[in-house]
């Protein structure tokens, strides 16, 4: 007689290659930041990211090249989203999709319940994006970005 095997979700594919955030990423991790952020992260934002011990952030790499980054902030059974981040050269390719789902595999296998994040209210290819993962909109948050005075819409998705 055979023993039932248990079902398991099958681990997702990814195209990229994913490693945490180390001190040597950091100097790539900040021309990408500069390049796409008209509030970029600083150098001591990133180095703190190194020392929570509630921070998951990862670098996204095509073969050898760091391409984008993205990190979340486990609190309990709740992943925040901090950063997710796609070099403009390559963005529109489905990268920033993978890389969220990776964070979101990350964070429900870290016990999270629920993933939340902040989204500039003009930034609609991202929203799209969000919503295809099954984010929905929970509220806005007026002048949430300093620099710009933009508001953020605040998404969720629920394991």
């Amino acid at each position: 007689m055979t023993e039932p095997v248990e079902e398991r979700a099958p681990e997702p594919e990814f195209r990229l290659k994913f490693k945490r955030l180390s001190l040597n990423h950091i100097p790539r991790v900040l021309l990408l930041e500069r390049e796409c952020y008209p509030d970029p992260w600083t150098q001591g934002m990133f180095m703190q990211e190194l020392e929570n011990v509630n921070s998951h952030f990862y670098v996204a790499y095509l073969d050898e090249t760091i391409i984008g980054y993205g990190g979340f902030w486990l609190l309990v059974d709740e992943a925040h989203v901090t950063r997710v981040t796609v070099a403009p050269a390559h963005r529109r390719q489905g990268y920033g999709m993978e890389i969220m789902r990776f964070l979101m595999d990350r964070a429900y296998h870290a016990g999270a319940v629920i993933v939340r994040l902040e989204v500039r209210e003009t930034n609609t290819p991202a929203q799209k994006m969000y919503k295809k993962l099954g984010f929905i909109t929970e509220g806005r948050r007026p002048g949430y970005y300093q620099t710009t005075g933009e508001a953020a819409l605040l998404m969720s998705f629920r394991f």
